[in-house]
């Protein structure tokens, strides 16, 4: 199961209390202080983890808790300190502090192996060794741990993928995807068929590669809610490129492309400055003569307003992938 969306409460542990006691053995009549210190708390961190893709963890167990550290020992012994909790958590997720009605970023984890502290330990109270003066040989004065408190946070799950792809429902995004990687995600004629985001890496060598991030289709009003749109949207916030899939059998695609445009700029105003590429899908759906008078349409409409390229493929019969796939690859090499 995918979840993108999570709420958790976090507490580190508390440090634990510094000692009173004094030096007792045999042949030393009077010994000196020797309350040890207290242990501190555990530290709350969290660490990408590049195999996980999910926040599933998260939905069902809610309250982390680190280990408070122990009380201090005589012979200036410290407590031991309480263990660490560690929250594995997928790349590309960004960690938010709940403040009664604001939040703020703690964090954003985005490389494999990276480690935030989200809460700190308290530090461990003073044992009675530590306030022995010339006029104080014998004090009585040990000091507390220092108590924590407990955190809410919630958790943002937006994939990191290279290329965004963005287009209605049923423009051929899965089919694409799968036909360029290994993924298999569902694939039917029906609107919505994808209902989850899915990642795919597409090789142009042994050692050049990309990843494709595929969403469920947008409709007209995704940014307020309408469809699944808005609910995905944010997982190509991070891309580097958008590739616009527009179905060749579209009566109107340019309107279907400012469309699209729109949305993604009144749910985000910078993804309208992402670069991008317009894709006619579907092509091997109508006639060689039908297609090439189609096509000269759809690119002369396209310069006159925008003055873009237009690529057309075929995910079926594969036309016009490879020229897509370098096209693709050589505009990420220019944008890193």
């Amino acid at each position: 199961m995918f979840i993108d969306y999570a709420r958790i409460k976090i507490k580190s542990g508390n440090g634990g209390d510094g000692t009173i006691s004094f030096r007792r053995e045999k042949y030393v009549p009077k010994g000196g202080p020797d309350g040890g210190d207290g242990g501190r708390g555990g530290d709350i961190i969290a660490v990408g983890d590049s195999n996980l893709n999910t926040l599933l963890d998260y939905r069902y167990h809610k309250i982390f808790k680190a280990g408070n550290g122990k009380p201090g020992a005589g012979a200036k012994k410290t407590g031991s300190s309480g263990a660490n909790c560690i929250l594995r958590l997928p790349l590309g997720t960004e960690i938010y502090v709940l403040e009664e009605n604001k939040k703020y970023k703690l964090a954003d984890i985005t490389q494999a192996g990276e480690k935030v502290i989200l809460s700190a330990g308290g530090s461990g109270g003073k044992g009675n060794y530590n306030f022995a003066t010339p006029t104080n040989q014998a004090p009585r004065i040990a000091t507390p741990g220092v108590k924590t408190e407990e955190m809410e946070l919630e958790l943002v799950l937006k994939l990191m993928a290279d290329v965004g792809l963005v287009g209605f429902p049923n423009a051929g995004k899965s089919t694409l995807l799968s036909v360029l990687s290994s993924a298999r995600p569902k694939i039917a004629d029906y609107e919505f068929t994808t209902l989850e985001p899915m990642l795919g890496v597409v090789y142009i060598s042994d050692y050049q590669n990309f990843v494709m991030a595929d969403i469920p289709g947008i409709i007209k009003g995704a940014h307020l809610g309408k469809g699944l749109g808005d609910q995905f949207l944010r997982h190509i916030q991070r891309t580097h490129l958008l590739l616009f899939l527009i179905d060749i059998a579209t009566p109107d695609p340019l309107e279907a492309y400012r469309t699209l445009r729109s949305e993604l700029y009144l749910y985000d105003s910078f993804m309208d400055k992402k670069p991008h590429l317009i894709v006619i899908s579907k092509t091997d759906t109508l006639s060689p003569e039908d297609l090439k008078q189609k096509l000269t349409e759809i690119r002369n409409a396209f310069k006159k307003e925008y003055n873009d390229e237009i690529f057309a493929i075929s995910a079926v019969s594969k036309d016009g992938l490879d020229e897509l796939k370098y096209k693709i690859y050589n505009i990420l090499q220019q944008s890193r």
